[in-house]
Order: structure tokens, then sequence, then C-alpha cells
């Protein structure tokens, strides 16, 4: 993540985790995609973590390389998944049609953004955070698109831990923006992912698809999320 590589891989092994209970929850296959959200979390922090790796060892090909890769997750995957996910597991008619409006502006935003990627150079740096120097993602409109996407999609679902998610990942945007202005997308994907800064406090989406797994599910799942909550401050508290 965007504070050390031992945050990273701590936070990606934990979401990894997680994220295979929630997939076990799964009672339906459209509930698949939105299931997987905590796995490909984890897999982004994995990424960054070898990043922050190349940097101590100056290993400059797999800087490249896990530099491109993570702005794939970061800038191409996530505006296109979101809409896509909740998507699948909306059963009300209108709220479905608004959704895939998003998943329109996702995938044309993802295509844009792709394009971008490869057509200009992509480079990290570490600045007391991790920073990732892409200045035209960061222009009107199209943080304005990615936002729409990822953020306000979900508001339109019947579910309300999916319009709280929603709600939950627009505030840690402002809060990302606020403080890590720079390393605006590496700190929004830890903050997003884990719901926490350095000093750590409840891993609010991955509970949030916890909980709503389960809820789709009928589980019960009381003695998980403390479970949970303890684990991750195990690895990322030392």
């Amino acid at each position: 993540m965007c504070f050390s590589a031992s945050v990273s891989f701590a936070a990606g092994v934990s979401l990894i985790a997680f994220g295979g209970i929630t997939v076990k929850m799964v009672r339906r296959q459209a509930e698949i995609p939105f299931a997987m959200i905590p796995l490909l979390f984890g897999a982004q922090q994995l990424v960054e973590g070898m990043l922050w790796l190349s940097f101590r060892f100056e290993a400059a090909l797999l800087n490249v390389a896990m530099t491109y890769l993570f702005t794939l997750f970061s800038h191409v995957l996530w505006p296109l998944y979101v809409p896509f996910a909740i998507g699948l597991i909306e059963t009300v008619a209108w709220r479905k049609k608004v959704i895939w409006g998003f998943q329109a502006v996702g995938l044309s935003l993802s295509l844009y953004l792709l394009y971008s990627i490869i057509r200009f150079p992509v480079i990290s740096e570490i600045s007391e955070n991790m920073v990732y120097v892409l200045p035209y993602v960061r222009e009107h409109p199209a943080m304005d698109l990615y936002l729409a996407a990822t953020c306000v999609a979900p508001f339109f679902s019947s579910h309300n831990f999916v319009r709280l998610f929603g709600v939950l990942t627009l505030l840690l945007f402002f809060a990302a923006l606020w403080f890590y202005s720079v390393a605006l997308f590496s700190v929004w994907c830890f903050f997003s992912e884990n719901g926490q800064g350095n000093g750590g406090s409840a891993q609010f989406l991955t509970v949030l698809i916890l909980i709503g797994m389960a809820l789709l599910a009928g589980a019960q799942i009381c003695g998980a999320i403390p479970f949970y909550i303890s684990f991750s401050r195990i690895f990322l508290c030392n």
C-alpha cells in the first residue's frame, strides 16, 4: 500500500483470506463478481508491496511492471468492475437499467484510461507515500466519470449495503484527497480496501462486503467480523 511494503503485504494477505470467505458465501453465480472485490483488493495490495520492494532493491524492470499492473487495477479495472458487479446482484428492473448506464460510463472511461496508460509514460515514485504520476487521469471530466462509476452507481442499488458501499467509498475518496492529495489513488485504494490510515480502524468496505454476502446468503457472520478485524490489526499494526 501507500505507506510501506510490509503493510501492503499484510493488507493483501488479510484481504485475500477474507475474500475467500465472501466467495464461499455465494449462492448465485451473479454474486461472484461482487464477492470477489476483496480478493481483487488484496491482489492490488500485493502488487504495490512488490513495487515497494522494487525501489528497495533497485529492480528497474520489476518497478515498471508493477507500476503498470497497479495502474491497470486502479484506473482501468475498478470503474468497469464496480458497476458491473453491483448490476449483476440488482433485482429491481429500473435500478438495474440505471446501473448499466453507469456500466457504459465505466467501460468508456476504462478504455480511455487504458489508451492513456499505453500511450503516455506512467511513473511511480516515493514521496513519503507511493505516488503515481498520471496527470491526465486527475483532470476533469475523467475524475468525475471515475467517481460516478465507482461511487455514485452504488447509490441506485436496492441493497442497503451496496448503497453504504458507495457512500463510504466516496467519503474515503475525499479523505484521501484532503490528507494525501499527491498520493491520491494509492491512499484512496488503501483506505477503501482497509478503511484505515496509519493509526488503524475498522476495515469498512471489506467488512461491509462480508456482511452483504452474508445477507444475500442468509448466513450468520457475527463471529467472522471481529475475527477479521483482529486478524488484520495483528498484521497492520506491527
